[in-house]
């Protein structure tokens, strides 16, 4: 009598999700996949933070593994752990990739650059971008009447007013994948000049704001005006996603779950990138 496959393990499934699992074992995976909704859950969003991860680790992906860093995976990894671990640095296997991950989003430290978010920690004039976006987001998405300045439906009038004013060229990300569209835009004031608020809304009323505003390089941190870095922040009324790009920064907020923050941040840094 042919005994079933065992269930797969969770090493398989990081296997599975950066394509490393041996073909003997597709078979299982795809049931677990098809019968455990939790199972298939948990793949997705694998599969999402290895995506958004190398996005933006991109530059190194071609890049060899470390000397140093292989012959430490080799001394404390056990052998069947080892093998297709490290197939390239940027490229590094899904069980690797998303434990990063994972433990990153646990502790609220998901960071593109390191050391730019060891920056960002102790810079207090992001602390305080962070902390306005959302103050910014808790006053205004409750408004029935009157949520933004201008609506959605004179866009092209809302992104050059708010470019002119923060003298930057601005652009209106497309949230519409995840289910969000534009409800329109607000000027507002900021530490240092003049910030940008453009929101969005999904079917069933929810919504979510990304902020937008000059920082001050001396005060921000010279690593993190000069470096980007997206991370977690759960200070202030509502939770958000940010990021600094060259002096500015950007924080998606909304009282929504992390992992659906995550998707919409991911999809606005891809798109404002």
């Amino acid at each position: 009598m042919n005994r079933p496959a065992p269930p797969p393990t969770d090493d398989e499934l990081h296997a599975w999700v950066d394509g490393q699992l041996p073909a003997d074992r597709h078979g299982a995976v795809e049931d677990a996949l098809a019968r455990d909704p939790a199972i298939a859950a948990k793949v997705a969003a694998w599969h999402t933070q290895r995506d958004a991860l190398r996005r933006l680790h991109g530059e190194l992906l071609d890049a060899p593994v470390p000397a140093s860093l292989a012959h430490t995976l080799d001394r404390q990894l056990p052998r069947h752990a080892r093998h297709g671990a490290w197939l390239r640095w940027g490229g590094m296997a899904a069980g690797l990739l998303v434990a990063f991950a994972a433990g990153w989003l646990g502790n609220a430290q998901w960071s593109a650059a390191p050391r730019a978010g060891a920056q960002l920690v102790r810079a207090p004039a992001v602390r305080e971008f962070v902390h306005d976006a959302s103050v910014a987001h808790a006053v205004y998405a409750p408004e029935k009447r009157h949520p933004v300045e201008v609506a959605a439906s004179e866009q092209q009038h809302l992104v050059q007013w708010l470019s002119k004013r923060l003298d930057r060229p601005l652009k209106v990300p497309d949230l519409s994948t995840q289910g969000y569209l534009l409800v329109g835009g607000r000027l507002l004031p900021g530490e240092t000049g003049a910030r940008a608020q453009f929101m969005f809304e999904n079917a069933a009323g929810e919504r979510v704001t990304l902020y937008i505003g000059t920082l001050d390089a001396q005060a921000a941190g010279a690593t993190a005006s000069r470096e980007t870095a997206f991370r977690f922040a759960s200070e202030g009324p509502v939770p958000s996603f940010y990021w600094v790009d060259q002096g500015f920064g950007y924080a998606i907020a909304g009282k929504l779950p992390r992992e659906v923050l995550l998707k919409l941040a991911t999809l606005a840094y891809r798109d404002l990138s």
